[in-house]
């Protein structure tokens, strides 16, 4: 019986080299010519001897986003298994993502590790953490446009599409038709905590936005950064002062149920590759950072752009 090879595995580098595949997988693998737009090449040191040992390289090659450049490669048929070797020869300057092919066709790629390193216009959208509010300079999202488009004015671009009071399922709704006049390669939505808030009505005993609506929306907002051939990056939500929330323009914020919406955004990130930034912790137990028990004061905003630039930058 011949075994399945479920696996489309876009590459352009070592995995292609006949000695690489034959101590990866056993031997060649299925292949079709195939490329990628929107991606130049540029290399990358390599210092894990145990690749450099099969590759015979110290230096391969990562993508990086160029709008009309072009990258060509071959898409290799995987079974589960030869996967699970890519993955493990893979060093952790790559991870798996999902990238769509000039074909049309979706596949695996390895990218950057760190996705703003390699991106050129991105996109933001989420809510008035995300847009900025309390902090003149734009926030977190203002100290990544100037550090993005200062290391390359010509060529790099940040649009910041958030709107205060957003939810997951507003942005769902409202972006995709917004991605294309903007040409973006990296889409970056913010998870606020608006997604966990309750109604201040009586009885109210569910948030506004539940489990499987910030599952749905964040499913939608992934197929619409594939259909652009963006890399999605999910950020947050970010700690809050339980203490000092009360009720807040109608609504009623909780630590705990804040908590649950970071592991329901963690755990959907796992599970399909998509790219997640955490941002508890710059905060957390630092009540002094935020203006009122929500939104950071701008040197709160600075403390969140730091671990964002440190992790993605």
């Amino acid at each position: 019986m011949t075994e399945s090879r479920p696996h489309a595995l876009f590459s352009f580098g070592t995995l292609l080299d006949a000695p690489v595949q034959h101590a990866l997988f056993g031997g060649a693998v299925p292949s079709a010519t195939a490329s990628l737009t929107g991606y130049t090449t540029r290399p990358l040191p390599i210092t894990d001897p145990s690749v450099i040992a099969t590759s015979g390289l110290d230096v391969h090659l990562t993508l990086e986003r160029r709008i009309g450049a072009e990258v060509a490669g071959s898409v290799l048929r995987l079974t589960d298994r030869d996967l699970a070797a890519a993955d493990a020869y893979e060093v952790d300057d790559y991870v798996r993502r999902r990238v769509l092919l000039s074909s049309g066709e979706s596949a695996w790629a390895y990218l950057d590790a760190r996705p703003l390193r390699s991106a050129a216009r991105i996109v933001v959208a989420g809510d008035s953490i995300a847009y900025g509010r309390c902090d003149p300079q734009g926030g977190w999202a203002g100290h990544l446009a100037a550090a993005h488009i200062a290391a390359d004015e010509p060529g790099h671009r940040v649009f910041n599409l958030a709107v205060p009071g957003s939810t997951l399922r507003d942005v769902a709704e409202q972006l995709p038709p917004l991605l294309g006049p903007r040409l973006p390669d990296t889409v970056l939505v913010a998870a606020g905590i608006n997604d966990s808030a309750l109604p201040v009505t009586a009885g109210a005993t569910t948030p506004a936005t539940g489990a499987a609506d910030v599952t749905d929306s964040l499913d939608r907002l992934a197929a619409a950064a594939r259909h652009h051939n963006a890399r999605l990056v999910v950020v947050g939500p970010a700690w809050i002062d339980e203490t000092r929330t009360g009720d807040y323009e109608g609504l009623r914020f909780t630590r705990d149920r804040a908590l649950a919406l970071r592991e329901r955004v963690r755990t959907w990130c796992a599970d399909r590759f998509v790219d997640h930034v955490d941002l508890w912790e710059p905060l957390r137990d630092r009540p002094d950072l935020l203006v009122d028990g929500l939104h950071p004061s701008p040197e709160g905003h600075k403390a969140l752009s730091v671990h964002i630039d440190a992790l993605i930058g």
